[in-house]
């Protein structure tokens, strides 16, 4: 399994945001100099992440981006985001349809994969990763 440019320049932004926490909004292409990447492709992002109530904004000339509480936001809830909610394979779904999930030998191996990487990225807050 690879992850997407796309969650490695999400984390990254998340980083830099819990960094400057408390420091007010941060505009989009501070946020895209720092990362090393175009103001359009981490606008992609902040928007992904803003849907899901990561990433805080606001407008006007002193408006940016910013997170609150970095400390109870986990890495697993920004992969997830940005990683289609991290399904290795379909039959560990909510939706799972698969007619041959029961009787699946390899099943128990997906979900098993997916339950840990899932508890693994949970455990790792914002802030815990950016003291180290």
């Amino acid at each position: 399994m690879k992850l997407s440019a796309k969650t490695r320049y999400g984390l990254k932004v998340m980083c830099y945001l819990a960094k400057e926490e408390g420091k007010g909004p941060i505009s989009l292409s501070t946020i895209a100099h720092e990362i090393e990447a175009s103001d359009k492709y981490i606008e992609q992002i902040l928007l992904e992440l803003r849907k899901a109530n990561l990433v805080k904004a606001t407008r006007g000339a002193n408006g940016g981006y910013f997170v609150e509480d970095s400390k109870d936001i986990t890495v697993g809830a920004i992969v997830r985001t940005l990683e289609d909610d991290l399904l290795i394979v379909n039959c560990v779904s909510d939706n799972n349809t698969c007619p041959n999930k029961a009787s699946c030998q390899t099943h128990v191996v997906w979900e098993n994969l997916y339950n840990e990487m899932n508890k693994l990225l949970d455990s790792m807050s914002l802030q815990s990763i950016i003291r180290k």
